[in-house]
């Protein structure tokens, strides 16, 4: 995909944030030098800028089959919106501008999503209806697209590791679209706001579990440096309660020095025949890297997951006055049945 806009401030509902501005402002300046092809002092701050987001979207969304034989999972609708959008939201509001898609045989339509619809925007025009025009137009509008197909399921870090030729600047952010996040702060911003601080090599959210649910997930082992930030010193993939070294898990926001490429190239196959993106994070841990986990401002819901997308339908449709009063209303009947 080549469709390449800015979305527009005036078009963000949530409180206006000034270093969000101020990123944007940057990477004005970075594309004018680019174009240009001038080299100044601010070149090496134009690197360090974070503009590029990676979406694994290669998945088969087995857990919600069968109603995604046909349909990629990312696409299934949170109330009327794709699920994939509201991450990509979370993206462009934190800041950052140009989104990789790692897709997959099967999942097009992700990409046709993100894309211009001529027909259906004629059609939208021509009867007047503004409102949903610009619904149906601002996904291809919002931000830069690159779609990357995964050749084989080779696991997450093989994903990740699809991305390098295309990816800008020293760090690169990745979002896992199964993690829908609602938050007052985007949890990929929070995230940024401490990559800006302490300058890691890898930086990713982290949610403390119960101790029976570890063997789900990656839990770290770590000192808490300030409130809910932590220097991590191991990682290990989910764990048996018994084995695991803590109660905080890995969630699907990373920011990654883009030297994790080249540890993920040393990856040998791990857990499940795949290349681990935990197993490169720790060969960084062995070569001294700075890896850091963060705990987020926020409610997370597991979209991949039967319960956890209709538990995220609820809560965003709870979030719209216009549904809100008779959806409660259906759902104390249905409980009090």
């Amino acid at each position: 995909m080549v469709k390449a806009t800015f979305r527009s401030f005036a078009s963000y509902s949530k409180p206006y944030d000034h270093s969000i501005f101020l990123r944007f402002s940057v990477k004005f300046y970075c594309y004018y030098l680019q174009s240009v092809s001038q080299k100044s002092i601010l070149s090496a701050m134009c690197d360090s800028i974070i503009s590029t987001a990676v979406i694994p979207a290669a998945g088969m969304g087995t857990r919600l089959l069968p109603a995604t034989k046909a349909i990629p999972k990312e696409l299934l609708p949170v109330v009327d919106t794709p699920a994939i959008q509201y991450i990509t939201n979370e993206i462009v509001e934190s800041g950052i501008n140009k989104i990789i898609f790692i897709t997959a045989k099967g999942k097009e339509a992700i990409i046709d999503h993100f894309d211009s619809s001529p027909d259906l925007e004629w059609n939208l025009e021509s009867r007047g209806n503004t409102r949903m025009l610009e619904q149906v137009r601002y996904p291809s509008d919002m931000a830069k697209f690159i779609a990357v197909r995964q050749d084989k399921p080779l696991g997450l870090g093989h994903a990740i590791g699809r991305a390098e030729p295309f990816v800008q600047g020293d760090a690169f952010a990745v979002v896992l679209p199964d993690d829908l996040i609602d938050s007052s702060v985007p949890v990929l911003k929070q995230l940024l706001d401490v990559y800006d601080k302490f300058k890691p090599s890898a930086v990713f959210a982290l949610m403390k579990v119960s101790r029976s649910d570890t063997s789900k997930y990656g839990i770290i082992s770590g000192t808490e440096l300030e409130s809910g930030i932590f220097q991590v010193d191991d990682m290990v993939e989910k764990p048996e309660p018994q084995n695991a070294p803590s109660d905080y898990a890995v969630i699907g926001r990373y920011i990654l020095n883009r030297k994790i490429f080249s540890y993920i190239e040393e990856t040998r196959l791990g857990s499940g025949g795949e290349v681990q993106l935990t197993d490169a994070l720790k060969l960084m841990l062995k070569d001294g890297g700075r890896v850091m986990g963060v705990t987020f401002d926020g409610l997370r819901f597991d979209t991949g997951d039967v319960s956890g997308y209709i538990q995220a339908n609820i809560n965003y449709a709870l979030k719209r006055p216009e549904l809100e009063a008779t959806l409660r209303n259906g759902l104390s009947k249905l409980l009090n049945d």
